[in-house]
């Protein structure tokens, strides 16, 4: 589904004149502090459609004639059209506030298609200076960004700072996923939220395997939801390999084009008699080295052999490089020594550098 900022013009893009309101001539022309710079990297960066939406009272009226609106309103899109800004819609309603029209913030009268379900406007936002701006979002579903020097009851944000709005949006920029593999072995749904706070509800249909998990939502830091329907009455081999290649899948999914994440992560870990030590890549290309053996048949209720495997299978569908060591003696410290040291390892990769959120490679693509 698409996302949309819904961004108001005077008091947001454009300095509002304080006088009559009105940007109609060059001498009130000016632009808000950081806009044209931070909503050039919101739109080349973020994916967001840019939507103005703006009150003009009495446009087209001798209160506001046409020939004193136009040519200011052209060369503002003309200069942040220059810098590759964009709006694929203008919604202006010319009426007054005393008139009572749908069509004026914060009616929606005019932005009816965005309700129509092809918009997630649960994760778009208007940006805009007013408090008729925050009821506008409150009327769309949306979230609200409000500019002003006091807080906004009911936005998501409340700054005079354009940066911030920037920071904002990197951080909250929907790094989620829902992945359901369903075969005729297992039926697996995975919920994963990146930027989570470590909350989990995992089954598998097997205890350990549950408890290995939980470590990865837990030290990872995500939000994970692990339901899987396996054919447990046979052995636990496809359970494992296919939650393994369902997980990676969300990982991949959740990062997107991997803009601003660390994209590396290593993390060196001991428990009691044991030292595990893990590295990550989030390079887009899938290779395991593993260094560990096990001298239990099983731990808990998982095979050792699915250990291997199950970190292969992440690695495939990820797209990561991994790499794994342990030495020590107890094999259940082991095996969970390399789960948390895999979670703070990918901790540290899918954090995000708020200074930078180009793509981390010279390549442009990862």
């Amino acid at each position: 589904m698409k996302k949309a900022l819904f961004i108001d013009r005077d008091g947001t893009i454009l300095v509002e004149p304080k006088t009559d309101f009105q940007v109609d001539s060059f001498e009130k022309f000016a632009f808000i502090p950081k806009s044209i710079s931070n909503m050039a990297r919101i739109f080349r960066e973020l994916d967001y459609e840019f939507v103005m939406v703006t009150n003009q009272d009495g446009l087209g009226t001798d209160s506001y004639p046409e020939d004193t609106f136009w040519p200011y309103q052209n060369k503002m899109l003309e200069i942040l059209e220059s810098e590759g800004i964009r709006f694929d819609e203008i919604l202006i309603d010319r009426s007054f506030e005393h008139e009572g029209l749908e069509t004026r913030k914060p009616g929606i009268g005019l932005m009816k298609r965005y309700l129509a379900g092809e918009y997630d406007l649960a994760n778009s936002y208007v940006i805009g200076d007013r408090l008729t701006d925050v009821k506008l979002a409150q009327n769309l579903g949306a979230k609200a960004i409000y500019i002003g020097d006091t807080a906004a009851e009911g936005a998501a944000l409340s700054t005079d700072n354009w940066d911030d709005i920037y920071t904002f949006l990197t951080q909250t920029n929907g790094r989620t996923a829902s992945v359901r593999r369903s075969t005729s072995e297992t039926d697996i749904s995975i919920e994963l939220n990146l930027d989570g706070t470590g909350k989990m509800d995992i089954h598998t249909g097997l205890g350990f395997f549950d408890h290995m998990l939980e470590q990865v939502a837990k030290h990872a830091r995500v939000d994970l939801y692990i339901q899987v329907k396996g054919d447990l009455h046979i052995d636990e081999h496809h359970t494992i390999e296919d939650t393994g290649l369902a997980l990676g899948e969300a990982f991949l999914q959740a990062l997107g084009d991997k803009r601003g994440i660390s994209r590396y992560g290593f993390f060196l870990l001991p428990m009691d008699d044991v030292l595990a030590q893990v590295a990550i890549d989030f390079s887009g290309r899938p290779w395991t080295v593993w260094e560990g053996e096990f001298r239990r048949e099983k731990v808990g209720d998982m095979p050792t052999e699915m250990f291997f495997h199950f970190f292969k299978s992440f690695s495939d569908t990820s797209k990561a490089n991994l790499n794994v060591q342990v030495k020590g003696q107890n094999e259940h410290h082991k095996i969970e020594a390399i789960f948390k040291a895999f979670a703070r390892a990918v901790r540290m990769a899918v954090q995000r550098d708020l200074q930078d959120n180009s793509i981390p490679s010279t390549k442009g693509i990862l």
